[in-house]
């Protein structure tokens, strides 16, 4: 395994294909390397120059791989998919990457810390609170439409709603609509106080 300089590198959830390259650009490797195994075998490689299809999980093996030596560039996957010579699979997208990694004029996508993952998961967990909370109020505001119950647009007005919800004794509501938007009122309720902090933040 001295002879071999570049690595493509496919990622998985448990078994990762390896295809490596010597200087000539021949194949000198396929291996398929358990994910638990992985950086015991890079371990064991003189420094090599090391591709990955950029996604969230490459991020962190390219900061693990560069920590034992290794030179690791992530590759958008739209730019790999031509380097891809055969049906789609394991061994053949390993191969591809390889393929695009070596190429003079191939665009690399920068390597995250994991700060920088960590505001982006930061973002995308606000994003998805938001989108719960308008499917919730949503849902109450719709449901209470049936029953001729309306408010005017907005999260502030859905407080009148969620008021009458909570009201036993409410006659606009039979006790099993209550008791079907109390849930939905519930769930609304365990969101806001991660969205207000957010939001304060």
């Amino acid at each position: 395994m001295q002879n071999i300089v570049t690595i493509g590198l496919d990622l998985a959830k448990r078994v990762f294909q390896v295809h490596g390259m010597d200087h000539a650009g021949q194949t000198v490797l396929r291996k398929k390397v358990r994910r638990a195994q992985v950086l015991k075998f890079f371990a064991t490689l003189p420094p090599c120059l090391v591709g990955m299809e950029a996604c969230g999980s490459a991020h962190h093996w390219a900061r693990e791989l560069s920590a034992q030596g290794h030179q690791v560039r992530l590759i958008p996957p739209q730019y790999v998919r031509p380097f891809v010579k055969t049906n789609k699979h394991d061994a053949a997208d390993a191969e591809a990457i390889a393929e695009a990694l070596v190429r003079p004029t191939m665009r690399f996508a920068p390597i995250k810390s994991a700060e920088q993952q960590a505001v982006l998961m930061r973002h995308r967990s606000r994003e998805l609170l938001v989108k719960q909370r308008t499917m919730l109020i949503n849902a109450v505001r719709g449901h209470c439409s049936e029953l001729g119950i309306t408010v005017s647009q907005g999260a502030s007005r859905a407080n009148d709603l969620l008021g009458m919800i909570e009201a036993p004794d409410d006659p606009r509501l039979p006790a099993l609509a209550r008791e079907a938007l109390g849930v939905l009122m519930a769930q609304l309720h365990a969101l806001r106080r991660p969205y207000a902090h957010w939001r304060a933040n």
